[in-house]
């Protein structure tokens, strides 16, 4: 499938999850579980859960913000805000002489985080609308990158990379949590749109993934690997959630 049409199923898709008032967990598959629910099962705490409900959509695959330290007055960006629930919670971590800046490239998901930012007060939270294979950011101007489970939506992962590598500072670091697969996909799979949106469908060999990190220039450490997610929210389809710590 073109990359421009990937692109445009994936906008249309989470820009109805973003108008909804509540949303099942869109890389589920079809699993009905609730998005409280899926947050404790990924690694958030029922305080971060309880702090902006209407921010948590279930759209995750791991908790970024859990991965590594995020220090007072740092600048922070996150690949794929959706409602803002992970630049809520990095907001905390880096205070009000740090800043959170979220990017998305759905308008309507967009709206929904500054709604939400403005109904709780974060001050240090800026959301703009961007692609994360051409962020609206300036060169080495970021001290930590957070991603949970959007970069295996987009089609060219390699300059999503190479974007990030740009805007970080040296020495400036990346906690991702993303899926990966285990083993290849048929062709039918990869151009069916449910498993496209539902973050399984443009996903990469996990060695693969891990190639265009360490080879745009990152030093790459694997976390830790979520094999039972697979179980819990992918109808056991060949797949894990992967977490990383990439450094420039």
């Amino acid at each position: 499938m073109k990359k421009d049409n990937i692109k445009k199923i994936v906008k249309t898709h989470y820009s109805e999850i973003a108008a909804q008032n509540s949303c099942c967990h869109s890389c589920s598959c079809g699993a009905e579980t609730d998005n409280e629910q899926i947050a404790k099962s990924i690694g958030y705490s029922d305080k971060e859960i309880e702090s902006v409900p209407e921010a948590n959509l279930g759209l995750g695959c791991g908790n970024p913000l859990g991965l590594g330290e995020i220090k007072e007055g740092e600048i922070v960006l996150d690949l794929g805000s959706g409602a803002g629930f992970d630049c809520f919670l990095a907001s905390k971590k880096v205070g009000r002489f740090g800043k959170v800046i979220g990017i998305d490239m759905t308008q309507e998901m967009i709206d929904r985080a500054k709604k939400n930012a403005e109904k709780y007060g974060y001050k240090n939270v800026e959301f703009k609308l961007g692609d994360i294979e051409n962020l609206p950011i300036n060169n080495n101007s970021i001290d930590v990158i957070i991603s949970n489970c959007v970069i295996n939506l987009a089609p060219d992962k390699l300059k999503v990379f190479k974007e990030a590598y740009r805007v970080l500072k040296k020495g400036g670091r990346m906690y991702i949590s993303d899926i990966v697969l285990l083993r290849t996909l048929s062709e039918a799979q990869k151009n069916d749109e449910d498993l496209i949106t539902g973050c399984v469908g443009g996903a990469l060999l996990k060695n693969d993934y891990l190639d265009i990190v360490k080879n745009v220039g990152f030093s790459v450490k694997v976390l830790s690997e979520d094999k039972n997610i697979s179980k819990r929210q992918y109808q056991k389809l060949p797949v894990e959630s992967l977490k990383i710590e990439a450094r420039k």
